[in-house]
Formats: C-alpha cells, structure tokens, sequence
C-alpha cells in the first residue's frame, strides 16, 4: 500500500461522515426543486376541499356537536319557515337517541396486536411482534396512542372526535383465518361514514375500506397524530460528529413510481411525487416502518410536522403525517395499512420497493439500483455463511477475506509498479531535468524508459485506487447493512460481542465524552492498533515518501478511526480490524518477495523484476 492507497483510506473515513451529514441536505435540496412546481396542485387541492361539500356546525365548550356530513349550511337552509320546521324535524329524526360510549377492540395476528377504538374509527395502538425486546417484550411503535393513527376528515368534517357505532363487537379478537371489526357513524342528516378493518392471519397488512352513503364528498385527509416511536435504545449522545445516532432514523418515506424518497426535516414540510402520484407513503423508524399503501399511485399531498420526543433532543423527533387527496366521484376510498418490521426478504416479497427504506442511493448517478442491489448481495452472503456457520460473527470474518481477496491481485500489482517506478526515479529525474524547457520531448523520453522496463505508469493508480474503489460500496454497504438490517438486531458474535449492530460497551460506568459516550468499547482500540501497524508497515515500506510526512500518517490514522470507529456497529468495526490484519500479513509477505527499493539506488541501474533497468535514448 502507498501513499494512494492511504489516501483512499482516509476518504473512505470522510466520506462515510460525509454521507451522513451531506445524504438529509442533498435529499432536501432535491426536494425544494420540486417544491415550487407542487404548490400550485396543493392549493388547487386546498381550495378544492374548501369548497367540498361537508359541514362541521360550530362546537361550544358546552356542546360539542357530531359532525354534519353532505351539504353546507347554505345548501340546508329553507325558503321558508314552514321548510325549516320541516328539516328541524327530519334532523331530530334521523339523530342518534342515545349518547355512544367510548370503546375500543383489540385484534391480534401473528403479526402483530392492533388496538381500534370507536372515537374516530382509528388505530390507536400497534404492537410488532417481530421486535421483541431482551425480556421477550413486543414494543408499541405508536408514540401517543392518546392520539392514535389515521383519524378521517371529509371535506369540512373532522371526524377525528366523532364517536362510531361499533354494534357487538368484541373487546379482542384473536384472529386464526380472517377477522374484520367495523364502525359506523351517522350525522343528522342520515349520512353514513363506514369503517372497516380487515385482518388476516399472517398479513402484513390490514384493509381499511372508508364507505360513503348518502353523500359523495370531494376530498379527503388521512390525518396521523400520535407519530411513530422507536423500538430500540437511543444513544444519550450522538458521539463524533452525532455519528451514534446516524443509525437511528425518524423519517417521512414514500414510493413515488421513480423513487423511494425518505425525507427528515425540522419545520412543517409538504412532500409529493415528481409526477404528483405516490404508491405509498408512512413513517419508518431504525427496525420498523408503516405506511398507506394505495391499489393504484394517486396524486396525493404529504404534509409532515415533527414531534419532539421527551421535550428533548435525546431521540430524534417523529412526525405527525397528513395524508390529503381527492376523492374522484368515488364512493368509498381504500387502502392497506402495512405493519413492516424491515426485513429484507419480507419487503422484496412485497413487490412494491419497500426493501428501499432500510438503505437507498442517489438516482441521479444510480446508486438506487447498483448500490441498493450491493447492499442486497452483502446481506444474503451473511445469511449463507450465517445458515452454514450460525454465527453472524464468523460471517463477517468470511465476507472479509472474500472482499480482501478479490482486491489482492490489484494490491500486488500496484507494488511491482511502485518498485519500479522507484527504480527508475534517477533517470526521471535527469529527463526531468534536461527536457525541464520543452514537455513534448520529455514526455516521449519517459515513455520510452517506461516501454524499455516494462513499466505501466498508471499501474500504480490503479494498482492502488482500483482496489480501494472497490471496497469503498463494499464498506459503505456494510456500513448500511450492519446498521440497519433487522436480521443483525441482537445478533451476538463471541466472547464481549452480544449485539453486531450496535456498539461493543462492555463498561458503562466508563466513558469518553464525545468518543465513547455510552461506556468503554473494545473494538475501537482494536482498530486503533491494527490500524497503526498497518500503516507502519505501509510507510515503512516508502522510501519516496518524506519521513514527516510518514510519521504524520502513522499516528494520523489510528487517531481518525478511533474517532469515526467508537459509535459504529461493532460488526462494522469488525469488519475493518480483520480487513487491518490481512492487510499486515498481506503487505509483509509481498514485501519479502519484493524487497523495498533502498533510496540510495545507483543512478544508473538497479534490479527490476531480475532484468537491468536501461537507460532511455534521449530523443534530440
């Protein structure tokens, strides 16, 4: 490895940094492009729900009325008295003779345990049963269930307080086929809003089915409150550059037919598709997500407003999510809330892009197809290694020596040329020297030094930036992978390693402020030193490098991974430690067949490759 080869180490470092303080503003940017081509559909679809055609009469603190469903107050008022006796009438009719109590029923899949309650005909609680916790726990992944999910509004008519009939209904359901629960509401006028939830026993998935009857509104809000909580432990401190949090996501996601899009912001914020359609759109956490999956892309509206958690900044804030759209003429809209721990196999099984919310790319340079498809292969190598040898530990090491050697032959290459390349310095520098006035010539003499000794120039970049641009997606990929693959989340590897995808603290009554805020780790130390023999050993083996500058890169190195390596997964920094090792013993074995030029080589000849290193012809 040469001074190329240390370069590319050290922007494979800033680069992952980069990725993580650069990916939100890039992807905001993108964003804000759009955004002035969306403003004219959202207040087309604003004015549009204004001037629908349901009605929520004014509530006082004292009376708090249903809502009104089909027709504004204009269109309800009589010509005359005797018609408004009439109407008074047909209202008192119609309304409902006895108060409804608030009550809720919970259903339970293999899935997961939803609880609905009749105030709003909503979701108000989900539990995962794919994420147990340490003590056999499913963790609640609504933040307020006091606020709960998918509240409905038509038109004017917030029926987020309007309580729904729910007739026999039991309070849990426990579901071994399929199972739905339904609520009804009824305004005075006879109107109806009918909510239905249908369940099936190993869906992902539920059916939400909203009927309308003896109206026909024009727009619609899907309107989700209580946001989405974390299911794992959040770091009380994000360490280097927030690099321990980088791993926990709080993002608005949604399917826009070209794209996954996953948008952070700190501000309310509207989202919307390049062609104003979206298949799907929800909130994702680290190990989960949920959406709103359409049977066809509709040309909804996404409005985000973050919630802080806590009332603080120790986890990062989720979103209450509004969903807004019109209805078409239809009489019923229609959709699917999926329930998606993010497991890879079981979101590409879906068929809707989906495994795109644990890691995407750019599209502009296609990394959401390449990388995406990287980021696929490196976790089905784990889980074969995994299936044959069940320790995700030793997969790791497995994957390592795979990536380390399909890049040897390129690092063996690049020495040969680094040696000879230094054998041939003094000629260089005569040529340098003499044609120092005129470029073309001195241009064709080292051409033809380099055709006499068999020297391509550019082997030692590529020799030496090949292989670095290899493993630079490869470990970008893990970097992804071992951090959000839910197939990883407590996996334990050996001795002190009880979990690949979070940080190796074996003491937390020991910590470093910003390097280790959690407790003490290993694994960094490890890297540490490995780290500093490896490029020793590198520099060592360069004597056209300036010794300040080697000493400089000998303890500049360790010193970065230490910084970049203490919050990562420790998978990751796995990863790199044997990637250090093979590289030590690499560097060492290859150095023994090739010895170092020593930089007092004669001027006019050394040994290259056992031939005489001859001098070029002058070209006068």
């Amino acid at each position: 490895m040469n001074k190329n080869t240390i370069i590319g180490s050290i922007l494979i470092a800033i680069i992952v940094i980069w990725w993580m303080a650069v990916n939100n503003a890039n992807a905001e940017a993108q964003a804000a492009a759009r955004a002035k081509a969306r403003a004219a559909a959202a207040q087309v679809s604003k004015d549009s729900s204004a001037a629908g055609s349901l009605v929520v009469p004014k509530k006082t603190p004292e009376i708090k009325a249903a809502p009104v469903l089909g027709g504004t107050d204009e269109r309800r008022e009589t010509k005359d008295e005797s018609d408004s006796v009439i109407a008074s009438e047909a209202k008192q009719s119609t309304a409902p003779k006895a108060e409804i109590a608030e009550r809720s029923v919970t259903v339970e899949t293999d899935k997961f345990i939803m609880t609905l309650t009749n105030k709003g005909g909503k979701v108000k609680s989900v539990i995962v049963k794919a994420l147990p916790d340490s003590a056999g726990k499913f963790p609640e992944i609504i933040q307020d269930t006091a606020l709960g999910a998918f509240d409905l509004k038509l038109d004017n008519a917030d029926l987020s307080e309007a309580m729904f009939e729910m007739g026999n209904a039991p309070e849990k359901i426990v579901v071994t086929d399929s199972a739905s629960v339904q609520f009804a509401f009824q305004d005075a006028n006879g109107n109806q809003v009918i909510r239905t939830y249908g369940f099936t026993k190993n869906g992902q998935g539920v059916r939400q089915e909203n009927k309308f009857i003896g109206f026909k509104p024009s727009a619609y809000e899907l309107v989700w409150n209580g946001g989405l909580k974390e299911t794992e432990e959040v770091p009380k401190s994000g360490g280097f550059f927030g690099a321990g949090r980088s791993y926990f996501f709080s993002e608005v996601v949604f399917n826009n037919m070209y794209s996954v899009e996953r948008e952070m912001t700190n501000e309310a914020k509207s989202f919307n598709a390049t062609e104003g359609k979206v298949i799907w759109a929800g909130l994702r956490r680290k190990y989960v997500a949920m959406t709103v999956q359409f049977d066809e892309a509709v040309p909804a509206v996404l409005k985000a407003v973050p919630i802080k958690v806590g009332g603080s900044d120790a986890e990062p804030a989720t979103y209450k999510l509004t969903i807004a759209d019109d209805v078409r003429g239809a009489q019923s809209i229609n959709y699917d809330l999926m329930i998606l721990p993010l497991k890879w196999d079981d979101l590409a099984s879906l068929n809707k892009d989906y495994e795109k919310i644990i890691v995407s790319g750019w599209s502009w340079c296609g990394a959401d197809v390449w990388f995406v498809w990287i980021c696929k292969m490196l976790l089905k190598l784990l889980n074969l290694f995994y299936s044959i040898i069940p320790n995700y530990g030793v997969a790791i090491i497995l994957v390592t020596i795979i990536v380390r050697g399909i890049t040897t032959p390129f690092t063996v290459k690049q020495i040969k040329s680094t040696r000879g390349m230094a054998a041939l310095k003094p000629q260089l520098d005569e040529i340098n020297l003499k044609y120092r006035t005129d470029p073309q010539k001195k241009q064709a003499a080292m051409m033809e030094l380099y055709s006499k000794n068999n020297i391509n120039p550019l082997a030692s970049c590529t020799g030496g930036c090949l292989p670095m641009l290899i493993q630079m997606p490869i470990f970008m990929g893990l970097f992804f992978v071992l951090g959000r693959a839910i197939e990883l989340r407590g996996a334990p590897a050996f001795l002190w390693i009880s979990d690949l995808s979070r940080s190796d603290v074996v003491w937390s009554g020991i910590s470093i402020p910003i390097i280790m805020p959690s407790g003490l780790a290993i694994l960094p130390w490890l890297m540490v030193a490995t780290t500093y023999f490896q490029t020793k050993v590198t520099m060592s083996s360069n004597a056209g490098m300036d010794p300040a500058q080697q000493k400089m890169m000998v303890w500049m190195m360790p010193a970065m991974m230490l910084l970049f390596s203490a919050v990562m997964p420790s998978g990751l920094v796995l990863y790199w430690i044997i990637g250090n090792i093979w590289s030590i013993a690499q560097y060492k074995y290859i150095y023994s067949k090739f010895p170092p030029i020593n930089g007092s080589t004669p001027k006019t000849s050394s040994k290259l490759k056992g031939k005489n290193v001859k001098d070029a012809e002058i070209v006068k």
